[in-house]
């Protein structure tokens, strides 16, 4: 019986040792609070005027017995206090300046006291079990007073406790509750026994509240309370720096083609440049080198759109350009309507605004008349009933519109011969329209349908392309593989009775050309026509009869040919369905130019002494892009989610987190991999090596930190030890300069600290973390970045921020497809910042190149990439093409440029 019942006297061994220490602890709280009772009910005997009641003999308070300040306090700071907001009140934490004879703020804390109270761990509130308050430094009693607020919180919030709970509530809210009769304000329980880490307003509200002694920061994400401590070195608030950085961006570069899902998206300027799109941006390419050679030349970038770019057309001047955009939502929620910009790609100004509220869900395809000149533009929206709309190009009026068709449509196009006739073409149907202008006069117009008619041939499930001859015949490609030729019907032109508007389009002619659907048609000047193969990407081009000349084949890493495009000479550009723009032509063979992701990216790190950079996402492929040359130095297929990467410091070895609990550590030469290791079954959300390069951090959604120790060249890697005391996933974390600290932020939002080198311990008393220097400032959390969080923030509209390597400003990645630009360090709310857009997804990573000379933006669903030229206050650099030039101040604080 003895040795059975030993094991079980263990563990109830253990918990009456763990209700006894539990017991001294809160012992030591009721002897702090009486002790700040009795010293507020002696500051109110002091400061009370002598009743008539009163013995005039009775002596007053003597005039010089303030006491010492108690230990653990920082110098002494007046009060500072920042503007208040509409959804954002502030209140600043700053230590009162010396007041009434006999004025303290407590006693000195218990020896010991440095620890927090039981369950208390996080700067947030996600792993806190008893309320708002924050431990301070030793001494402290925090006089806070968050609002209230009425929504339902997080998980874990402790303002979700029950009544039964709340006598067991944090020693600084009941302390805070004792000083505030000093300052006639309504304690916790005065408000009707509210928890005070709710805040008023949505869910989405955000309050920073300054407390009174110049020790901390609080801001509140849906309800929880964030502590944030301020460093010493900082006396106010208003010594921190006001105002958007003095550096600027300028777009340099974009990688990336959208291939993968448009059409009408590759045309050739008379410029000589090639204009196409991606994200909300028209990029202006000028190629360098010679066909089929290495790439090169320049970009030039049209930024007028709000949402994402749909179609492209060029006018028969080879000079102006328009581009349709889909609907969207700002930031705000409210929609943004679907518009044509008509825009000069000489100067990169805009022209013409058509059809702002005119068009549903996005413009699909358009077309400029070719007969007069360019006079009229053709549009097809995405509405259900797809409307075919004509507009006049100088005026910005529609002359015409109509329902065409409530199936998909693909294309769109004027005759060359005659602007009255214009055809489309989708899904199972060719349709010629017939256009009367009605004298120019708005909305006079109308459209007239002939369907075109199949007959003996199978009618096609899609018809993606079509091309006029210069004969006036048509000529098709359709999901069949097969090239159509399409004329008016003789038969029918000759019936007594039917007069031309009766006539009807029928097929003539058909070549099978391609395994598979032909995606693009494209009409060389010396009157051949190429065809691009989907399935089987071949390119072919085609003699009069449809009898083939001259082929090629594109490589199979590329996808299938998208779109085509005549160059100069022989030269031919083709863009693909894996987002590469190709070069060359069909003798000698063609190669990239333009190269991009396919799918969602999410992982991104910059080389720590060379302009490279390196990718990953959802398209499982790695790629390192050389930031100099503009080009993709090499990729690797991962065959997972690749989501969070990070160089070692040699460059010699990059670490990649997947999105299954592996994390891959490649030779950045021989792309080899040296170290394949699971942690976990959940996905990784970041990597970091130490400064030293002698430890990596891996951060997890398992709510882990894995540490491991690296060896000199970062190839061998060892388990040191574990961080474990985040109540959510691990989001961000940053290494000390020193290399022995982490600061690490989560998915509730807690900001804790660990000791890396003495074991992996979690820093209980974040007080003493104040001062510490962080190697990078990733961390989307802390005192010196939390003026970066925009009024109303719901906790995750900031998806990455990135300090740059000289401190100077802060870039930032939200959710409304912007990067912003800070003042370092941000640490007033409502700071303002440089606002750029230009990405058509939300942006999810953003790093400062090793110099801090570019700076790496990635869009999330529009697969794209942004490098930013960072230049300096007063430096020669161009400013950002825009098409509009004149900066405006949005509510938030934030310049648009």
């Amino acid at each position: 019986m003895d040795g059975a019942g030993g094991p079980a006297e263990g563990p109830a061994q253990e918990a009456l040792q763990s209700l006894s220490r539990r017991l001294q602890v809160q012992e030591k709280e009721m002897e702090l609070v009486k002790a700040a009772l009795a010293e507020a009910l002696r500051l109110l005997r002091l400061q009370v005027p002598p009743s008539p009641l009163q013995d005039p003999g009775t002596p007053g308070p003597p005039r010089d017995s303030s006491p010492a300040t108690p230990p653990g306090l920082p110098p002494t700071c007046n009060p500072s206090f920042v503007s208040r907001g509409t959804q954002t009140e502030v209140e600043v934490e700053m230590e009162p300046s010396p007041g009434p004879p006999g004025l303290s703020n407590g006693p000195p804390a218990p020896q010991g006291g440095s620890e927090e109270p039981s369950g208390t761990q996080s700067e947030g509130g996600g792993s806190s079990s008893s309320g708002t308050g924050s431990p301070g430094p030793p001494g402290i009693l925090r006089l806070a007073q968050p609002p209230q607020r009425t929504d339902t919180p997080r998980r874990n919030s402790s303002s979700s406790s029950s009544p039964s709970e709340r006598p067991r509530q944090k020693l600084s809210r009941k302390a805070a509750s004792s000083a505030n009769l000093l300052l006639r304000s309504g304690s916790t329980e005065s408000r009707g026994g509210k928890d005070p880490l709710s805040s008023p307003g949505g869910p989405g509200s955000r309050r920073s509240n300054y407390n009174l002694e110049g020790i901390s920061v609080k801001m509140f994400l849906r309800g929880r309370p964030i502590t944030m401590y301020i460093p010493s070195g900082i006396r106010s608030l208003e010594e921190l720096p006001s105002g958007p950085p003095p550096e600027t961006l300028s777009l340099d570069w974009v990688y990336g083609y959208r291939g993968r899902d448009s059409r009408s998206n590759l045309f050739v300027l008379r410029s000589g440049e090639v204009v196409y799109f991606i994200a909300c941006v028209v990029v202006l390419y000028r190629p360098g080198g010679g066909p089929g050679g290495p790439g090169g030349g320049g970009q030039r970038h049209y930024r007028g759109h709000t949402d994402c770019v749909r179609c492209l057309a060029v006018h028969p001047d080879g000079v102006r350009v328009a581009s349709g955009q889909t609907a969207g939502v700002d930031k705000d929620g409210k929609p943004l309507q679907p518009v044509v910009h008509v825009w000069d790609s000489e100067t990169l100004q805009k022209l013409q605004e058509i059809g702002l509220g005119a068009f549903e869900r996005g413009v699909g395809a358009l077309a400029f008349s070719v007969a007069d000149q360019g006079a009229f533009l053709c549009v097809v929206d995405d509405s259900n009933e797809h409307m075919l709309s004509v507009w006049d190009c100088s005026r910005g009026t529609k002359l015409a519109e109509i329902k065409s068709t409530n199936d998909s449509v693909l294309a769109v196009g004027f005759s060359p011969r005659d602007s009255s006739c214009i055809v489309t073409s989708g899904k199972s149907h060719v349709h010629f329209w017939n256009w009367n202008g009605g004298a120019g006069v708005p909305g006079n117009g109308t459209l007239t349908r002939k369907q075109g008619v199949f007959g003996k041939y199978k009618k096609p499930k899609f018809i993606p392309c079509f091309v006029f001859l210069p004969d006036g015949d048509i000529l098709t490609g359709d999901s069949e593989g097969n090239i159509l030729t399409w004329g008016r019907s003789l038969s029918d032109s000759r019936t007594p009775g039917r007069g031309g508007a009766k006539e009807t389009y029928g097929i003539v002619a058909q070549a099978h050309a391609h395994e598979g659907s032909i995606f693009a048609l494209c009409l060389r000047r010396d009157g051949t026509v190429l065809s691009g193969g989907g399935r089987d990407r071949r390119l072919v081009q085609w003699g009069p009869g449809l009898v083939a000349l001259q082929e090629a084949e594109i490589p199979e890493h590329f996808g299938a040919v998208r779109a085509i495009a005549e160059g100069p000479g022989s030269e031919l550009l083709v863009g693909t369905t894996k987002n590469a723009l190709l070069r060359g032509d069909l003798a000698q063979g063609f190669s990239p130019v333009i190269q991009g992701h396919t799918d969602e990216l999410w992982g991104l790190c910059t080389h720590p002494f060379q302009n490279r950079f390196l990718t990953c996402g959802h398209d499982r492929q790695l790629c390192l892009w050389d930031g100099e040359a503009h080009a993709l130095a090499w990729s690797l297929d991962l065959k997972e989610t690749g989501l969070c990467a990070d160089f070692h410091p040699s460059g010699a070895v990059v670490a990649v987190g997947l999105n299954t609990g592996r994390w891959l550590v490649l030779d950045t030469e021989t792309r080899e991999i040296v170290s394949d290791i699971t942690d976990g079954n959940e996905q990784l959300s970041v990597v970091r090596y130490s400064p030293d390069g002698l430890y990596l951090a891996i951060g997890s959604h398992d709510n882990m930190i894995y540490i491991y120790s690296v060896s000199s060249d970062g190839a061998k890697s060892s388990r040191f030890g574990r961080c474990v005391g985040h109540s959510s996933f691990i989001t961000h974390l940053d290494w000390s300069k020193d290399g022995n600290f982490i600061m690490s932020n989560s998915g509730d939002y807690e900001i804790l600290y660990w000791d890396v080198a003495g074991g992996c311990k979690l820093l209980r008393n974040r007080y003493d973390s104040r001062d510490r220097e962080w190697a990078t400032y990733t961390c989307v959390l802390g005192f010196h970045v939390y003026g970066v969080w925009p009024d109303g923030s719901d906790g995750t509209d900031i998806n990455s921020l990135c300090r740059s390597h000289n401190e100077r400003v802060v870039a930032v990645a939200d959710d409304f497809c912007k990067v912003h630009l800070f003042q370092y360090p941000c640490a007033r709310a409502k700071a303002p910042s440089l606002v750029y857009g230009g990405h058509g997804s939300h942006v999810t990573s953003v790093r400062f190149t090793y110099d801090d000379s570019h700076l790496v933006s990635l869009g999330g669903k529009d697969a794209s990439i942004f490098q930013w030229r960072v230049l300096g206050a007063g430096s020669a650099g161009q400013a950002p093409a825009t098409p509009s030039r004149t900066p405006s101040l949005s509510p938030a604080s934030s310049l648009d440029v």
